[in-house]
C-alpha cells in the first residue's frame, strides 16, 4: 500500500511538471506550480526529511507562488495578445532540459556505493553544539558561512525589488490594498494572526532540537503580516523607516558579529565556545527569524508605490 502511494505521488509530480511546462495560461501554470511545491513537500516527508518538507511547503509552494502571482498580475496589462514562443524555441528548450536531466541521471548513477558521507562525523560532533536537530547544526554550525550568505542574498534581492520603484517614490511604501476586501479575507486577518504568530514562535524554538527553524518560522510570520496588510488592517511600512531597515539587517548583523567574536572566544570565524554554543545559536536564529519574516513580506509587497511622507 505504501509503495502504491509513493508511485501515485511520483506520477502526480511528473504530471504537474508536464502541465506546468505545456500550459499556455500563466496563472494556470503558477497555480499548478504551487500545487507542485506542496506535493514535493509530501515527497520530502516520505524521505524522512521533515525540515526540507517544511521549507519546500513554505517557500516553494507559498512565498514563491505569491511572488509569481503578483508578477503575473503586474505584467498582464502589458502582454501582447498574440505573443507566443516559436516552435523552434520550444524544441530547443526541451532538448536543453533533456540534456540537463540526462546529465543529472548520469551523475547520480556514477556515485560510488556506498556513497561518501560526513554524517557519522557530524553526529559525533553534535553534542558539542548543544543542539538536538542535526539539520540546525549543519546550517548554523558546520556550514554557518553558507547560511549567513543566504540571508545576505535575501537582502540583496529585496534591494533589487525596491530599485524598481521610480526615483520620486524611493523610500515610500508598497501598496497591497485591494479595492475590495472579501469578507472571508477580513475575517481571517482578524482571527488567524495570533495563532500564526504562536505557530511561528514554536517552529523557531523547536528548531534547535526537532524539525523547524528560522526559515519556516519566518515564512509563517511573513504570511500573517501579509494577510493583515491585504485586509487593510495595517498599511505597508515606508521602506525608508529606520526601524524597518534595522529589522532587515538585524539578523545577518548579529550573525556576522558573533562570527567575528568567534576569533576571540573559540579561535575561528563562526566558531562557538562549547559552553554557550546553543544560546548563541538560538539568539542568532531569533534575530534571523524576524529578518526573514520582514524580508519575505516586503519582497511580496513589492517596490514603493506611494511617495515618502504620505
Amino acid at each position: 500500500m505504501t509503495l502504491l502511494l509513493d508511485l501515485a505521488l511520483v506520477a502526480w509530480l511528473l504530471a504537474l511538471a508536464l502541465h506546468i511546462a505545456r500550459v499556455r495560461d500563466d496563472r494556470n501554470a503558477i497555480v499548478a506550480f504551487i500545487g507542485f511545491g506542496l506535493l514535493l513537500g509530501l515527497g520530502w516527508t516520505r524521505l524522512a526529511s521533515l525540515d526540507v518538507a517544511l521549507t519546500e511547503a513554505a517557500i516553494g509552494g507559498g512565498v514563491t507562488g505569491v511572488l509569481l502571482l503578483r508578477a503575473e498580475a503586474h505584467l498582464r496589462p502589458g502582454k501582447a495578445s498574440g505573443a507566443s514562443v516559436s516552435h523552434g524555441g520550444k524544441t530547443l528548450a526541451a532538448i536543453a532540459c533533456a540534456m540537463v536531466a540526462a546529465g543529472l541521471a548520469l551523475a547520480v548513477l556514477a556515485f560510488p556505493s556506498p556513497a561518501p558521507t560526513l554524517a557519522p562525523a557530524a553526529a559525533t560532533a553534535l553534542p558539542s553544539t548543544g543542539l538536538g536537530n542535526p539539520v540546525t547544526a549543519v546550517l548554523l554550525a558546520y556550514r554557518a558561512l553558507d547560511t549567513l550568505l543566504e540571508k545576505v542574498v535575501l537582502i540583496l534581492a529585496l534591494i533589487g525589488v525596491w530599485s524598481l520603484a521610480p526615483d520620486h517614490l524611493w523610500g515610500g511604501a508598497p501598496s497591497l490594498r485591494p479595492d475590495v476586501v472579501p469578507e472571508p479575507l477580513a475575517y481571517l486577518a482578524q482571527t488567524l494572526p495570533p495563532f500564526g504568530v504562536l505557530i511561528a514562535v514554536y517552529m523557531f524554538w523547536v528548531g534547535a532540537d526537532a524539525p523547524g527553524g528560522t526559515f519556516q518560522g519566518g515564512t509563517v510570520l511573513a504570511a500573517m503580516w501579509l494577510l493583515v496588510m491585504l485586509a487593510r488592517l495595517r498599511p505597508a511600512p515606508e521602506t525608508r523607516r529606520r526601524s524597518v531597515r534595522l529589522v532587515l539587517i538585524g539578523g545577518p548583523t548579529l550573525f556576522l558579529a558573533i562570527g567575528f567574536l568567534g576569533f576571540a572566544m573559540a579561535g575561528g570565524f563562526l566558531a562557538y565556545p562549547e559552553s554557550i554554543a546553543k544560546p548563541l545559536i538560538v539568539g542568532i536564529e531569533a534575530a534571523l527569524t524576524l529578518s526573514i519574516a520582514a524580508t519575505l513580506g516586503l519582497l511580496v509587497a513589492g517596490p514603493a508605490q506611494t511617495a515618502p511622507g504620505r
